[in-house]
């Protein structure tokens, strides 16, 4: 990979990351700043969810590996959702499925990444 392409990975992976630590902290603020309404209700965490992405994404392309950008994101949002499901009193049809989800592909993300630290 190039010097400049190099860097504008890392530029674009600390901003998105930059933009996910702010949905997540402020997601009301960034809708109104971004498109002019403020997130309320389900909009703000879905917009945190988005976050959590965009910060798997960062780590993922910088500075990587790419398992651990996807562990990241895995078990956080396992994380995020339970917290949604049992304080916050969201509870779709298939919101403990998809933790249940998350949380076995963050178990196997974590096992392949150690796998591969050993070798």
């Amino acid at each position: 990979m190039g010097h400049v392409m190099k860097k504008a990975l890392v530029f674009a992976a600390i901003a998105e990351s930059a933009t996910g630590l702010s949905l997540i902290v402020a997601p009301s603020l960034v809708g109104q700043l971004l498109l002019g309404t403020e997130f309320n209700g389900i909009a703000a965490a879905v917009a945190r969810v988005a976050g959590i992405a965009l910060i798997g994404l960062g780590v993922a392309c910088w500075p990587g590996p790419p398992i651990v950008g996807m562990l990241i994101y895995s078990a956080v949002v396992a994380l995020y959702l339970s917290y949604l499901g049992i304080v916050g009193g969201m509870t779709g049809v298939l919101l403990w499925p998809a933790v249940g989800a998350h949380i076995v592909l963050a178990i196997l993300l974590a096992r392949k990444s150690l796998a591969e630290k050993s070798i």
